[in-house]
């Protein structure tokens, strides 16, 4: 007897409308004319994630999030383990993941999925003020051509985050400045995030 595997169907927009709305290479903090036409109901569909990972057409919309303290910055590093191959062995200061079906059913499909994944990967055990502060957008790395990044800013009280998922190795938190002395060594967004979102380190 075959045992079926549930394929993830992941939130994407045409690119296309991604490119009406404004291209841009990199980082933007003009994030409201984008989020309310690609978040809108009427031109997002949910889509194969194996098929969307190789399909430029269509862009899948991440919650990109950052946890800060007071001047130190969570990170991490992605082991072998982790789902998106891409990026193994590189470091982050980002978590976050897609929007998946079933997500829709909530009133925010994408804040239930920002939620959602924050807590599949982190314990993270501090009161918060969360704020909206860019996106990312890569398209000269094969994974950043089908992703756009929607950069959170998670200002906690306590220095407590915590990894949960097993593909995060090597945590803790650290100074933009420290940070960046290895820039080379993180993920492209990473990368964007420390030299725009924290420019005056």
């Amino acid at each position: 007897m075959t045992t079926q595997t549930t394929v993830e169907h992941v939130l994407v927009v045409p690119t296309l409308l991604f490119h009406e709305v404004g291209y841009f290479q990199g980082f933007t903090t003009n994030v409201a004319p984008y989020l309310t036409t690609l978040l809108d109901p009427a031109y997002g569909s949910y889509r194969p994630r194996p098929a969307m990972e190789q399909d430029p057409s269509f862009k899948q919309l991440i919650p990109y999030c950052i946890f800060r303290f007071e001047d130190q910055i969570f990170y991490y590093r992605r082991s072998k383990g982790t789902g998106e191959g891409r990026l193994h062995g590189k470091r982050s200061i980002g978590v976050g993941g897609h929007i998946s079906s079933e997500d829709q059913a909530a009133a925010s499909p994408y804040l239930q999925a920002m939620q959602r994944e924050i807590a599949e990967e982190v314990f993270l055990e501090s009161g918060y003020r969360q704020t909206c502060v860019g996106l990312l957008n890569d398209d000269e790395s094969e994974v950043g051509k089908v992703h756009l990044g929607v950069v959170h800013i998670f200002d906690l009280d306590e220095p407590k985050v915590l990894p949960r998922e097993t593909t995060m190795i090597e945590t803790g938190f650290a100074t933009v400045n420290d940070l960046a002395e290895d820039i080379d060594s993180f993920e492209t967004w990473s990368q964007l995030c420390l030299r725009h979102v924290f420019p005056n380190r």
